[in-house]
């Protein structure tokens, strides 16, 4: 994307005007409940006292939540892939993803905990456990996408299954590959997080820290926190974008 149609204020400012009404409502909410809600200012305030701590916690997040993203979408892939090639695996293995889908994650954090240690482990398998579907559910819709017409085009010229699905089921399933991406990395951040909070261990990481500071009432600093999360969680969905921009504008998608 052109550097000249980002500046255009028809990309940026309805999303400045947005965060301005709400940035300008929370500051009416929090000036007259700044017991629950911390002012802007409080929570700025925090965040450049505290820069180094924020970031060095979110240094430890990201550390759980990005192999816990690569991994799972490598699987899910994978594992569509070898789906997309057989009907009876498809039945015998999609209800098992749902299954899986539909358990509340939480209840993973004990066995996980025994199984794995108190290390950062049981954290990246519970990051990973949570963007799983997405990916899956994506990379097979995605590989069921190709045109029936040119599908049937690759079989009138015998060609075998591998080169189907290498030359035209998988280029066919690049959109929906990154649209699994770009849910699945911020999902990754809101799963670690999750996983710190509610496992034992390793006392590091924004979530454990978010969950400390609520206990002893400092909101300002576990809303700058939360500011530091949402801040990595927007950049890892910009670089999601912007290769996807790259990648598909190469293939002739855009």
């Amino acid at each position: 994307m052109r550097t000249a149609e980002l500046l255009r204020p028809s990309r940026w400012l309805p999303t400045a005007v947005a965060a301005a009404v709400v940035l300008g409502a929370w500051q009416l909410v929090a000036t007259s409940t700044t017991a629950v809600l911390p002012t802007l200012g409080s929570i700025w305030s925090a965040f450049t006292g505290n820069a180094g701590t924020l970031f060095a916690n979110a240094g430890d997040t990201l550390e759980e939540a990005l192999p816990g993203l690569a991994g799972s979408y490598v699987v899910a892939v994978l594992l569509a892939v070898v789906m997309s090639q057989s009907r009876m695996l498809t039945r015998a293995l999609l209800p098992l993803a749902i299954a899986l889908n539909v358990s509340p994650v939480i209840a993973f954090a004990p066995p996980l905990t025994v199984f794995l240690g108190l290390g950062q482990m049981p954290r990246v398998v519970l990051a990973a456990i949570i963007t799983f579907f997405p990916s899956l559910i994506n990379a097979i819709v995605g590989l069921a996408s190709a045109d029936r017409g040119a599908v049937e085009v690759f079989e009138t010229l015998h060609a075998s299954r591998w080169e189907t699905l290498w030359r035209l089921r998988l280029p066919a399933s690049l959109p929906y590959l990154f649209a699994a991406a770009r849910i699945s990395a911020p999902l990754s951040i809101v799963g670690a997080t999750v996983a710190e909070m509610v496992l034992g261990g390793v006392n590091v990481g924004l979530g454990r820290q978010i969950q400390t500071w609520s206990s002893y009432a400092e909101l300002n600093l576990a809303w700058a926190g939360i500011a530091v999360l949402a801040f990595f969680g927007l950049l890892i969905t910009g670089i999601v974008v912007a290769l996807e921009s790259w990648v598909l504008k190469a293939r002739g998608f855009r």
